[in-house]
């Protein structure tokens, strides 16, 4: 009785979520044009008073409002507001959880700590109701990634309008994630140890570890073994150039020892992640071609010595060094502060980039880096319409107010668990 009683009770919450969720939008059969607005192509443009037309989900038109051409299907009269690309999320986790203390909801991290083979695309929740809350602040795409272990796993690209993972992937493993080992450690202070930083002494073991699990991994694909090694055999796009190394990593020399190593096993598509004192190292990264992924700015100096504001300008430290720079999501509550990401690059924006550079950290630089700049990242021709329209500017909260949203053309909805409870309640304490 108690069984069934469960069962029934599990029943009822999932069919209620699934009745709660917002039904993916169809695919686009009309033009749509929009007209009038300010377009920041996320290139570093922007056209005052243009016109954009796009059908069958790609962009056909991008140019000037006085430009003498056709508009077709639906004309939507955007003067005074401004037109965006759809913004994309690297290094995120979304999808992975749903509620942190519900252990059934929660695939960001397998058992284990060689992980290359683990995919986060089949664990991918496309009905999150964590993810759908990112599209009312124009958050579109993200590169969804596990976590935890020395190699994480796989991450896929998705885009956030599906009925499923496999509706959702834009790009398939488009890379595997490694955590680089530190140089340095504090000792235990609860056991009397002296807590100041100092040299660790497992970091070279831990380095050698990662160096001979890659080369076993290389030896093994060269070789003629007949049995299958699932683990090394998903590394096989790193050493073909097929697929990205994503190094989670700080410091200087923890940097350069990451880069150093995996070129000399003959991994050469490399970014950094995190990466902290990348400025300091950037010639190294310039010689090899090496973007960096930074976190949000709202964060505090991890180093004594830090200038107290360096967080908030190190986006345009490393710009001004040459270096391409996108916005990646990790850490404390990374999946709800997800949706505020257009704000953590309006804040790089105050501190020295610029409006549009601070853009392109979340539109064609996380695209260029994730390897899907050929179709997103930019209002342009021949692109996906992933776009929105927003009343004011989207990199600040006040301006940041969605009127139309569209993924590959496609109308999408901004209606959210979130926005439907703020209507209910708003409604209930109304007075006349």
């Amino acid at each position: 009785m108690k069984n069934n009683f469960i069962y029934s009770l599990l029943c009822f919450l999932w069919i209620g979520n699934l009745c709660a969720q917002q039904t993916p939008a169809a695919k686009q059969t009309q033009a749509y044009t929009i007209e009038g607005a300010t377009a920041h192509l996320g290139n570093g443009q922007i056209i005052e008073n243009s016109l954009l037309i796009f059908n069958e989900g790609k962009i056909t038109f991008v140019g000037n409002a006085t430009a003498k051409i056709a508009r077709q299907g639906t004309v939507i009269n955007a003067k005074g507001k401004h037109v965006y690309p759809g913004f994309i999320a690297a290094n995120a986790s979304l999808g992975l959880v749903e509620i942190d203390a519900v252990r059934a909801t929660d695939d960001e991290d397998e058992v284990g700590t060689m992980l290359p083979h683990i995919r986060s695309l089949i664990a991918y929740n496309a009905e999150s109701k964590v993810v759908e809350s990112m599209r009312p602040n124009g958050v579109f795409m993200g590169q969804i990634t596990p976590r935890g272990g020395t190699i994480s796993g796989t991450s896929s690209v998705m885009q956030f309008d599906a009925w499923n993972w496999e509706d959702a992937a834009v790009k398939k493993d488009d890379a595997i994630h490694i955590n680089w080992p530190g140089s340095l450690t504090r000792g235990r202070w609860w056991l009397g140890e002296d807590p100041a930083l100092k040299l660790d002494p497992k970091y070279i073991g831990n380095i050698q570890k990662i160096v001979t699990y890659f080369s076993d991994a290389k030896r093994y694909l060269s070789s003629d073994e007949t049995t299958e090694n699932i683990p090394f055999s998903a590394t096989r796009g790193l050493f073909n150039g097929s697929q990205k190394l994503f190094i989670h990593v700080n410091g200087e020399k923890e940097i350069t020892d990451a880069v150093l190593k995996m070129k000399a096993l003959g991994i050469n598509n490399l970014v950094l992640v995190h990466a902290k004192g990348a400025e300091n190292v950037a010639d190294l990264l310039l010689k090899n071609h090496i973007p960096v992924i930074i976190e949000r700015a709202h964060r505090i100096p991890e180093g004594e010595d830090d200038d107290f504001d360096l967080s908030y300008r190190n986006a345009k430290i490393l710009i001004d060094k040459g270096i391409t720079v996108g916005l990646g999501m990790e850490g404390q509550m990374e999946r709800m502060n997800t949706r505020n990401l257009p704000f953590y690059a309006g804040t790089y924006a105050a501190y020295g980039v610029g409006k549009e550079e601070a853009l392109r950290m979340i539109t064609s630089n996380n695209a260029k880096i994730l390897g899907i700049e050929s179709f997103v990242g930019s209002l342009e021709v021949g692109k996906d319409a992933t776009l929105f329209i927003s009343e004011g500017d989207a990199l600040e909260m006040k301006g940041n107010i969605l009127t139309d949203a569209f993924i590959q053309g496609r109308k999408i909805s901004l209606e959210t668990h979130q926005t439907t409870l703020w209507k209910r309640y708003s409604n209930k304490y109304k007075t006349d």
